[in-house]
């Protein structure tokens, strides 16, 4: 099995360096391909106003100058020309990414790259909070929850997002497969200052992130101790509305 390995924090973050050793437990043939800076909160952004560069950084192992979705997707071009990768994970993120701060994510949106490119894709991010920056859950459990995953057949067009929670592996008490949840507070914060020259600046924060803690969704697993696996698609239709909708244009 081929897989590539990308991420948003960067080539060099430690997250990858994690993703890379629960990687080699599945399979031999693995690739990195990353953003040779941190791009977390990128999202789904494309570099289409200047180049990007490939670099190589040794064997099967490149960075980019760009966002995680041109990694994944100049890696797919340029790289994997003859033969495409059988599975793409990205992560492991520092920090997690649990229900709508999936919209922001450069993490998912490099999972979500692959799977519009018709390739089963993983994304995978580890909580912090008491635990400091430990990795020690995704190590613990990473081979455990991809292992049954990465000869499933996934349905086109979707991918599954994965997040460990922040603590140690032996008090990590188990994987739930929940839905996304939703948060319930207007976007983190907003630090005003002014630079050397006097001119104002702005800096967003999530110093006041608030979570709605509803059953069965990621946010609750992960609060409560588990590993959450949600599956998520592209289609964004609301399809439930299309007949609605109809009925307003109808003549």
């Amino acid at each position: 099995m081929r897989i590539l390995l990308t991420n948003d924090d960067g080539i060099h973050a430690p997250g990858l360096k994690v993703l890379e050793e629960i990687a080699r437990t599945l399979s031999d043939d693995v690739w990195v391909c990353a953003p040779a800076e941190e791009q977390s909160g990128a999202g789904h952004s494309l570099t289409l106003h200047m180049p990007v560069r490939l670099r190589e950084h040794g064997d099967r192992r490149f960075s980019v100058t760009g966002t995680p979705t041109d990694s994944v997707n100049l890696a797919l071009r340029k790289l994997f020309a003859e033969r495409k990768p059988d599975l793409v994970l990205s992560g492991v993120n520092a920090g997690e990414n649990l229900g709508d701060d999936i919209t922001y994510s450069g993490t998912i949106s490099a999972a979500m790259e692959a799977a519009l490119a018709g390739i089963p894709a993983i994304g995978l991010s580890q909580a912090f909070r008491d635990n400091g920056r430990s990795f020690d859950a995704a190590l613990g459990w990473g081979n455990r929850v991809l292992a049954p995953l990465v000869n499933m057949q996934m349905a086109k067009r979707t991918l599954i997002n994965v997040n460990f929670p922040a603590l140690p592996a032996d008090k990590v008490r188990g994987i739930r497969v929940v839905r996304q949840g939703f948060h319930d507070y207007a976007r983190g914060s907003l630090v005003e200052g002014e630079d050397p020259r006097g001119r104002p600046y702005y800096w967003f924060g999530l110093d006041d992130v608030e979570h709605t803690l509803d059953h069965g969704t990621d946010l609750e697993a992960v609060a409560d101790g588990y590993v959450s696996v949600t599956p998520l698609q592209l289609d964004f239709t609301h399809h439930a509305a299309i007949g609605t909708l109809a009925e307003r244009f109808a003549p």
